[in-house]
């Protein structure tokens, strides 16, 4: 099995077409943000991104319509909304659940939900270097599918070098789950992303993807291309 490779693109009217783009390039899951006008983890770029598509009227509703539109196109990727607790509180947990499957999402991610909040919404949960091993020890039992590794504190964005706290994060979470780990936040050349996958099992990029998203559905091709190439030259143990 290869390293698997998600991709974060905000939504937006432009979203189907950008993420059948970085599918037809290699992605193997796409993360669908919901615009917030307070992001607590999100970098410059998704900020910008995310007061873009509300500038637009991407509000839950339309953002629903959109990933609709995106699962037309995509009958069999993995696509996973990640939004904000302030945005399901508004609209409604069990109505945003459900609309959110029907709408054809396979997972939720709720980045400023903690383990252990609403265990009854089924979502991707996140570990950070900073998590105790009590708390990584519940994420990976309450996570749907797969675990996010944040390689680091702080907010999103491209960095120099990939975070050194990746590896004792990796061995941690591996103690606690044989589910697939996959790291994200600062990861955006090919060089970081294969340095990755070679501790986790698949990467997310976002900040990266969404500036070659502002170039159009070829730009981002392109670049998504390059992270697929990169992860298909790490060795996959059998």
């Amino acid at each position: 099995m290869r390293k698997a490779l998600a991709v974060y693109l905000m939504a937006g009217r432009e979203l189907p077409e950008l993420a059948e783009a970085a599918v037809d390039a290699g992605a193997d899951l796409v993360e669908l943000g919901f615009p917030f006008s307070d992001p607590l983890a999100d970098g410059p770029v998704i900020r910008r991104a995310a007061e873009r598509a509300l500038a637009e009227g991407m509000r839950t509703g339309a953002c629903l319509e959109v990933l609709a539109e995106t699962r037309a196109r995509l009958p069999g990727t993995p696509l996973v909304p990640m939004t904000y607790a302030s945005l399901l509180e508004a609209y409604g947990w069990e109505r945003f659940a459900a609309d959110a499957r029907a709408a054809g999402a396979t997972s939720l991610i709720v980045a400023d939900l903690p383990a252990g909040e609403r265990p009854e919404l089924r979502r991707v949960q996140l570990v950070a270097p900073t998590s105790t091993d009590e708390r990584v020890r519940l994420a990976a039992e309450q996570t749907d599918g797969w675990l996010y590794l944040v390689t680091l504190a702080g907010t999103t964005g491209a960095r120099e070098t990939l975070s050194l706290a990746l590896a004792g994060l990796v061995e941690r979470a591996r103690r606690a789950t044989r589910l697939p780990l996959y790291a994200g936040f600062g990861i955006s050349t090919p060089e970081q992303a294969r340095a990755a996958a070679e501790l986790a099992d698949g990467i997310v990029v976002g900040t990266a993807a969404l500036v070659a998203a502002e170039g159009g559905p070829q730009k981002l091709a392109r670049y998504v291309a390059s992270l697929r190439s990169a992860l298909d030259a790490v060795a996959v143990p059998a």
